[in-house]
């Protein structure tokens, strides 16, 4: 490894870091730059992957021609092919004149496909073909076209479970992953975290003309337990939001916990990423998570059926004494049932609340009833997996002020998969 031309290269593109993951990426991107082999730059959101495409262009033979990066999950599927491939006049509705697409305009030089991984299989097709022969079809058009395309694309997906799953083509795949490098998320990256934060703080006082924010040594400890799942992005911005909110300078572990950095990743609400793997998303993680909320949700009705068979013993041990009940025996559960609502057990009795007039001074008064009920006409119906797909989603959208990209960021979504979400559900906010 060539330290002193990392060095260089980290001076020309304002890379701040020096952990052992980011050196080695780095150094595998300058040694293949010369070449025309297909890169693929594999890690998670925000880990700042759109830099490395950029360095390989600027150290190849093509760096006098043109570059262009395309996020792939950002492109309607409707219009894609024609995106990427052009299309003639006429192909579809719309088309009101030639286009010539990015392989056609990108000739001789570089394109740099981000989230590769949410293409549909149909352009995955049309790109392999690229990929081995250099020809590609116009959409509406029946010449085959010629280009010479550097090819470096990037991906957050786990892609031998897309592949499994026949979501993503295997020969692509290979042909993509000539040259593979990894970018580590930002908690394996150790004292780069406190490095980052640093610098931020100096643009955003230089750019607005403030003093710089600092971190204590207490604060400096929390930054480096944090998980940070949405890596420098989320970084970069918690900087700019405390030195532009925050009167204090002095940045301590209490104002940052106000921010929501905590040594919990998991305060503040679900993560949809997967913190054990450094450089693919996992649908699989995703699911855990969600059976660990239902579990958590099932334990919580079970006690709460517990207290309430609890009352209900003592209600009918006084009825069987001729004994009045106290009104402490329906205190906790009337404060816990609603007018309309029935809650079920495994026992066979239901609890309703029902409106019972006084007979003093006819004034409406809530009295708990407990009635036997049949076994099967007792219905629960928990919450289920997409029920809380969709309240997770909702919830991301009303913190980010229905910002998808700031929501699809949080969630560990591409925005493609967050809209196709939002559209299933029906969300509208």
């Amino acid at each position: 490894m060539d330290t002193s031309n990392i060095q260089q290269i980290k001076q020309r593109y304002s890379i701040v870091g020096n952990s052992d993951g980011l050196n080695r990426a780095l150094d595998i991107a300058v040694q293949v730059a010369p070449t025309d082999l297909s890169v693929l730059i594999i890690g998670e959101s925000g880990v700042g992957k759109e830099v490395l495409p950029k360095v390989i262009h600027d150290n190849s033979a093509r760096k006098h021609n043109k570059y262009f990066a395309i996020n792939c999950g950002s492109i309607p599927e409707g219009t894609i092919d024609s995106e990427l491939f052009g299309h003639t006049k006429g192909a579809f509705t719309g088309a009101i004149g030639e286009r010539e697409g990015y392989f056609g305009a990108a000739n001789k030089g570089t394109l740099f496909l981000d989230e590769v991984g949410e293409l549909p299989l149909a352009t995955q097709a049309r790109l392999l073909r690229v990929l081995e022969t250099g020809e590609y079809l116009r959409v509406g058009e029946s010449e085959v076209r010629k280009t010479d395309v550097r090819i470096v694309a990037a991906t957050n997906v786990n892609m031998q479970k897309a592949i499994r799953e026949g979501r993503f083509r295997e020969d692509l795949y290979y042909r993509l992953n000539t040259i593979p490098i990894s970018l580590p998320p930002l908690r394996e990256r150790g004292r780069d975290i406190e490095m980052l934060f640093r610098k931020f703080a100096i643009d955003i006082s230089e750019k607005y003309g403030r003093d710089p924010i600092r971190l204590t040594p207490d604060a400096k400890e929390l930054i480096m337990a944090y998980k940070w799942p949405g890596n420098i992005r989320q970084l970069r911005n918690l900087t700019e939001q405390i030195s532009i909110i925050s009167p204090e300078r002095e940045i301590t572990s209490e104002i940052l916990k106000q921010f929501g950095v905590t040594n919990d990743n998991t305060e503040g609400g679900l993560v949809l990423t997967n913190p054990n793997n450094g450089s693919q998303h996992s649908y699989e993680n995703e699911r855990e998570l969600l059976f660990h909320l239902l579990t958590k949700i099932g334990n919580e009705m079970k006690d709460l059926k517990d207290y309430v068979r609890t009352n209900i013993g003592n209600v009918q041990h006084r009825q069987q004494e001729n004994t009045p009940a106290r009104r402490d025996d329906f205190m906790d559960t009337e404060a816990i049932l609603n007018d309309g609502i029935t809650f079920g057990t495994n026992d066979g009795i239901k609890i309703t609340t029902v409106q019972q007039k006084n007979a003093n001074n006819s004034q409406t008064a809530r009295q708990p009833q407990f009635v036997e009920a049949e076994p099967d006409s007792i219905i629960e119906t928990p919450l289920t997996i997409k029920e809380i797909e969709k309240m997770k989603i909702i919830e991301a959208l009303k913190r980010n002020n229905s910002s998808r990209k700031k929501t699809a960021n949080e969630l560990g979504l591409s925005e493609r998969t967050l809209y196709r979400k939002i559209k299933e559900y029906g969300i509208n906010l």
